[in-house]
């Protein structure tokens, strides 16, 4: 116990019989111990160096204890400034390699790991050490985890990290590959299909991401890139691919469906060709004779076929995909009164005077439908 101030196991039993003696000689001593005379004084002169023990004055060869609270009280001071110091330097050193770390070299932005098991691994622990997103590019041909052993996605939802997943279409043929998909959408994870992805890819957080390094037929193996332009890329890369993915939904009985790129039905062109011809929410449900909820709801479904956040960037896709001119939903005039028509197809997108809505223009097709967030 006493070894926190520099004491050693003989010194400490020394001093502990010595102060229920009260004074002693060594050979006494040496027989309490059972330790040979010449150790027993070894431990005496040590006990001595530190102020534990004396020679007594008025006997030869007799010696005596210190008082504990006077002989300790230094000791455990002198420890205690010495703890102080050492957890300054500890800070000190943390400080110096968060430091380091905020700079890491060229050759630590990107991490080789190669094996099948060293893999499955490394992907385990980017999925669990997720704070807020996954996101996957996926291929019918897995690295080293398969769909059913991936179970660090389950866990990583249970805990509210949310996953954005783009899949080649020819995994939807794969065997099992439909349950996994309801089950990943009953997660409430959101799934896309597309001809093709460009290579496997996962990204977490945006700050890690993995890609498959080895060729057809060689050992497992992949890239671990922390942040670093190349990891820009590949997020940009991911986000891509997911902007032109179609997504996936749940249908009755969980059964597995895709929205083809004729997603929006003939209400939806409705309530998308009003708003832009000026008319606010609540206008479209009283023209449509809808419940303003339900058209809050077509829109964010349609923004979410689009794979867009805002009401601006869905008018632009309505046109880009051509949803615009089925059933002649995008006939001239419907913005209004001015020459221009209605927003995306007239000559006054978003301008002044006669040229219809816009967004957030000052003609006479009415303002404010696409400024604002999305209700709801």
């Amino acid at each position: 116990m006493l070894g926190a101030i520099g004491l050693d196991e003989r010194q400490e039993t020394a001093y502990r019989a010595l102060v229920a003696l009260g004074a002693a000689e060594v050979p006494d001593l040496a027989r309490r111990l059972a330790l040979p005379e010449p150790e027993t004084e070894r431990a005496l002169r040590g006990l001595e160096s530190q102020g534990l023990a004396a020679q007594s004055s008025a006997r030869t060869g007799r010696w005596v204890a210190a008082p504990p609270a006077v002989a300790l009280g230094p000791l455990l001071t002198q420890q205690r400034h010495d703890l102080e110091q050492a957890e300054l330097a500890a800070a000190a050193l943390a400080q110096e390699y968060r430091a380091k770390a905020a700079e890491p070299a060229v050759h630590d932005l990107v991490e080789v790991v190669t094996g099948a098991a060293a893999v499955a691994h490394r992907f385990r622990q980017l999925q669990l050490g997720a704070a807020r997103e996954v996101c996957a590019l996926v291929t019918g041909e897995p690295v080293a985890v398969t769909g059913p052993e991936n179970q660090a996605e389950e866990t990583a939802v249970a805990r509210g990290v949310a996953y954005r997943i783009v899949v080649e279409r020819s995994v939807l043929a794969l065997p099992g590959s439909i349950g996994e998909l309801s089950a990943a959408l009953g997660r409430g994870e959101r799934v896309r299909v597309v001809d093709r992805v460009p290579t496997k890819l996962v990204v977490a957080d945006g700050t890690l991401a993995m890609v498959p390094l080895s060729g057809r037929g060689a050992e497992p193996a992949a890239l671990v890139v922390h942040a670093s332009g190349l990891l820009e890329s590949l997020t940009a890369l991911f986000d891509a691919v997911w902007g032109v993915a179609l997504p996936l939904r749940l249908g009755g009985g969980d059964v597995v469906g895709e929205d083809g790129p004729g997603g929006p039905d003939a209400t939806d062109l409705e309530v998308l060709s009003l708003l832009l011809a000026g008319l606010t929410d609540a206008s479209v449900a009283k023209q449509l004779d809808l419940g303003l909820r339900t058209v809050q709801r077509r829109v964010r479904n349609l923004m979410e076929l689009a794979g867009v956040t805002t009401r601006l960037q869905l008018g632009w896709h309505a046109r880009e995909r051509g949803w615009m001119s089925q059933d002649g939903a995008a006939a001239d005039g419907l913005g209004g009164e001015g020459d221009g028509g209605a927003g995306i197809r007239g000559d006054g997108v978003g301008g002044e005077g006669d040229g219809g809505a816009g967004v957030r223009g000052e003609g006479d097709g009415g303002e404010g439908v696409w400024d604002g967030s999305l209700p709801g």
